[in-house]
C-alpha cells in the first residue's frame, strides 16, 4: 500500500512540475485579422508573457494554415518589409505585445480557408523550455496599416530573410 501511495504522489508531483513550467509562459489576447477573398496568408497577434526563466518561441502550428512563421515587420521608406525569424527570444519577466504595425507577429501561411470575423481556431506555440502551449485565436476585423504606395509582401510571392530577434 505504501509503494502505491508513493507512486501516486510522485506522479502528482511530476504533473505539477509540468504544469508550472507551462504556466511560466502566459499567452493572452490572441486575435487574427479577417482575410478578404482568397488571400493565401493571414496574420495573428497576441501577448506573450514570460514569468519564468529565459525561453524562446521556436515554432507553431494550427489547423487553420499549412504552416506558421514568426515574423518581424519594419518600414523602409514607404515599403513594408517582412522578415521570418528562426526564434523569438523571451527573457525572464519579458512581455511581448504583438499588435498590427508594431513589428512582431505570427504569419499563418497557406490558409486552409478564409478567416471570417467571429471564427475561432486553435494555435499551438512551441517554446524551448515551456514546450507546447495551445491557445484559441479569435478572428476580428482590423484595418490594414498601409498608406498609398506601400507594398505588403505577404499577398502573393514574398521573400524574407531568416533570423532571430531578442
Amino acid at each position: 500500500m505504501n509503494k502505491i501511495l508513493w507512486r501516486v504522489c510522485a506522479l502528482f508531483l511530476l504533473g505539477l512540475i509540468g504544469t508550472a513550467q507551462a504556466q511560466s509562459i502566459v499567452i493572452d489576447k490572441a486575435v487574427a485579422r479577417a482575410t478578404v477573398g482568397k488571400m493565401p496568408n493571414g496574420a495573428a497577434f497576441l501577448q506573450i508573457e514570460n514569468k519564468g526563466a529565459d525561453d524562446a518561441l521556436l515554432s507553431g502550428s494550427s489547423p487553420a494554415s499549412s504552416r506558421i512563421e514568426i515574423h518581424t515587420m519594419s518600414m523602409e521608406g514607404d515599403v513594408m518589409k517582412m522578415r521570418a525569424l528562426d526564434q523569438l527570444e523571451l527573457k525572464s519577466g519579458q512581455r511581448i505585445d504583438m499588435k498590427p504595425g508594431s513589428g512582431i507577429h505570427i504569419m499563418l501561411m497557406g490558409l486552409k480557408k478564409p478567416l471570417a470575423v467571429g471564427d475561432k481556431f486553435p494555435l499551438t506555440l512551441n517554446f524551448r523550455k515551456a514546450g507546447k502551449i495551445e491557445t484559441t485565436v479569435e478572428v476580428v476585423e482590423m484595418k490594414m496599416p498601409m498608406k498609398k504606395g506601400e507594398m505588403h509582401e505577404h499577398h502573393g510571392h514574398h521573400q524574407h530573410h531568416k533570423g532571430s530577434a531578442d
